[in-house]
């Protein structure tokens, strides 16, 4: 996670790395306030000066999801021209950063979420919505210039992509970290290559 111009973590980032590092190892268990508070080596009523309630905790970590991710996907969209190489490129990235940041992961496959507001699973539905958009978009142009079959279902393309994210995801919780996101991946990038090309 970013860190400001002096190099020193603020206060609100301190508790925002430390709540990601709570997640990672206490997987399957909730995360309360006051143990947050002592990780962080605070007080409770210090920890709600700098956000009002565990949700905004857990909004703050989103956000950072989200502009970590599609920040490097707009990235790829300038770098990639080829549509192929851009869903190979936008998947392996959402891969790989899940992989990197094991506790923030339990945010996007929703087990931490349980009993939290509705809010915040809201923000999770949003992100993977986003995140399909992105995708058929870049097979919808791939289908435009001919690089893509021109009779390639593209939503349910794009929406088997997601579903091979989310399931490497949820695998990686499930395993308590240890069935890694980007886990035969190549493999199974080359048989959705060869979907996406109508040869399989």
């Amino acid at each position: 996670m970013a860190e400001n111009k002096t190099n020193k973590p603020s206060r609100r980032q301190q508790i925002l790395e430390v709540l990601a590092a709570e997640l990672e190892n206490s997987p399957g268990e909730r995360i309360t306030t006051a143990g947050l508070a002592r990780a962080v080596g605070v007080s409770e009523a210090a920890l709600y000066r700098h956000f009002p309630s565990k949700a905004r905790m857990f909004e703050g970590l989103i956000e950072f999801i989200e502009e970590s991710i599609f920040g490097l996907i707009n990235r790829i969209l300038e770098d990639q021209k080829p549509a192929l190489a851009r869903s190979e490129h936008i998947m392996t990235l959402v891969l790989g950063f899940a992989g990197k940041n094991a506790g923030i992961t339990r945010l996007l496959a929703g087990d931490v979420l349980v009993g939290e507001t509705e809010r915040l699973r809201s923000r999770i539905d949003q992100f993977y919505d986003r995140l399909e958009t992105q995708l058929k978009q870049v097979l919808r142009e791939g289908e435009m210039n001919g690089e893509l079959p021109p009779d390639l279902p593209v939503g349910p393309s794009a929406n088997l992509l997601l579903a091979v994210v989310e399931g490497r995801i949820n695998q990686y919780v499930r395993s308590g970290f240890r069935r890694v996101p980007l886990e035969m991946w190549e493999d199974q990038w080359r048989l959705l290559e060869e979907l996406l090309q109508g040869r399989g």
